[in-house]
């Protein structure tokens, strides 16, 4: 039995060629891999002695040959097949393990140049995964060095891998080079911006499977983005979770939307999450304030919620979300004392992002693209997110917003757009005091927004995702207490709308951008 060894992550190769030795197998490999299993005293047998080729173009062909893929290839089972190689003087080869050059990497270092980039395209080592995986019922593949064990037991205990086995085998390698490729196809179409191509093809990595989806029929698993180059900013998906039981499907869910929310932040910030929408967000000087008067936004809501703060977690503050029975947290990171102190509820699960939470500077990339599925396809777009200079802020009312106002207002706009439409904030004082979602209707949303805030809408301003379509709009408004609005502007019955926030003394900014969220 022959095996060909090809491999850039040489983790755990050496026990498996020397398995493999053990059983009687004859190791093939090419330059560097066999220099390795070479240097741990295993006889290996050189691809260019089976080719009768050297390496050449600067190792830009190695192990193309037919002598290479017609061992490969050949079916065991057509007796023409095996007359051919016979006559071609070529052995057969019944397993190959081959894992990628690591153009993610690559591409992730500091002005990495395009030409080196290329280099790091593998051609030989997609063409053996596929040519062994193509041939699945007689070559075993392995892709990946976490298999390596589990042949080898296979091959000790039954004498071969059974052609279940190879089958698993060979989907592992397929989705490799495919994942491979969609990073190599994604890195070229962020040179072009070309966010949106033909045919788009999204390199992921399963990080987990749960124990169960937004129900416990349901099956399901998490999958992390292997964007080329990395993602540079703090993500769920590379958080670490330092106590509690594994993440399941809806804590994922709303931990990632109390993530969000407080990234819009510059200053020290806070948000808690039911059912992944925000129930309290505020900013103050300090995480303990921030969380104690996001907490105060929606109290009875908050029971049981998901929280997000965007600084470090420090004793202060820890003391004060052991006051109320919390879900999960996410955070850059936790002071040693404030753990100590989270880690005594044995429930709360603690997340560290291990890197800032701030303001997205970047431009959108495909890391940050939103991707919904829709029945019989995906939805595609860049996130929701505009700079500050971005956002009109035309008065289109005759009285103008306070200074004060004008910190409300802009608190505001940045909450609405995490609430699902139609998406009405209420806040004071940099924090929300009502906030409502998910309604038909616009006034609906208004009047359950005021309720929620019972007597703090008095004075508050209001944020509108989208349009305010009639005046009934600012009577309920009006209503609630509010004395400024921000919202979008854009309705054909604008003219209605300011000349009914005049009467009432109302200030009004217009942002000319919407933030729907369905």
């Amino acid at each position: 039995m022959r095996a060909l060894f090809s491999v850039n992550d040489k983790t755990g190769s050496v026990a498996f060629a020397q398995g493999l030795t053990d059983l009687d197998w004859e190791i093939i490999s090419t330059g560097k891999t066999a220099a390795t299993l070479r240097a741990a005293g295993l006889r290996v047998t050189d691809v260019a002695s089976v080719t009768g080729f050297a390496e050449m173009l600067d190792g830009r062909v190695k192990t193309l040959h037919p002598a290479i893929h017609g061992a490969i290839l050949a079916r065991r089972d057509l007796p023409d097949h095996l007359a051919q190689l016979a006559a071609a003087g070529i052995t057969p080869i019944d397993l190959v393990a081959c894992n990628l050059y690591d153009f993610a990497g690559t591409v992730a270092q500091p002005d990495v140049t395009e030409p080196a980039a290329v280099e790091q395209i593998d051609i030989g080592g997609v063409a053996l995964l596929r040519a062994a995986a193509k041939n699945y019922d007689a070559v075993t593949v392995v892709a990946q060095p976490a298999d390596y064990d589990a042949v080898l037991h296979a091959l000790r205990d039954q004498g071969e891998v059974s052609l279940a086995q190879r089958r698993k085998l060979a989907a592992t390698a397929f989705a490799h080079t495919a994942n491979y490729d969609a990073q190599i196809a994604m890195y070229l179409n962020a040179a072009d911006d070309n966010l949106f191509p033909a045919e788009l093809a999204l390199p992921l990595a399963r990080s987990q499977t749960l124990r169960y989806g937004e129900n416990p029929h349901q099956r399901a698993a998490f999958y992390r983005w292997r964007a080329p180059g990395g993602v540079a900013h703090a993500t769920l998906a590379a958080a670490e979770t330092l106590h509690g039981k594994q993440l399941g499907y809806n804590n994922i869910m709303d931990i990632d939307a109390a993530l969000n929310v407080v990234r819009d932040f510059a200053d020290p910030a806070a948000a808690i999450i039911k059912h992944a929408g925000p129930c309290g967000v505020a900013v103050a000087d300090t995480p303990e304030v921030a969380f104690r008067r996001a907490l105060a936004g929606d109290p009875v809501s908050a029971f049981g919620g998901i929280i997000g703060l965007n600084r470090p977690v420090d004793l202060a503050t820890a003391q004060a979300i052991r006051e109320t029975h919390f879900d999960a947290l996410i955070a850059p990171a936790y002071d040693p004392a404030a753990l100590a102190l989270l880690e005594k509820r044995k429930n709360l699960i603690l997340v560290a992002t291990h890197r800032p939470i701030m303001p997205l500077a970047e431009p959108a990339d495909f890391a940050a693209l939103d991707v919904r599925r829709i029945s019989g396809g995906l939805l595609v777009q860049t996130p929701n997110q505009l700079t500050p200079d971005q956002i009109a802020r035309d008065v289109v009312t005759q009285r103008a917003p306070t200074a004060a106002e004008w910190a409300d207002l802009l608190f505001a706009w940045q909450c609405v757009k995490h609430v699902k439409s139609n998406a009405i904030v209420l806040a004071h004082d940099q924090m929300t005091v009502g906030l409502c979602g998910g309604q038909p209707n616009r006034v609906d949303c208004i009047r359950i927004s005021a309720e929620r805030a019972g007597a703090r809408s008095q004075g508050a301003v209001l944020a509108s995702d989208a349009y305010f379509p009639f005046a009934d709009n600012i009577d309920a408004v009006v209503a609630a207490g509010a004395t400024a609005i921000i919202q979008p502007g854009g309705s054909v019955r604008d003219a209605e709308v300011i000349a009914a926030a005049d009467a009432h003394g109302l200030a009004m900014v217009f942002t000319g951008h919407r933030h729907f969220r369905h």
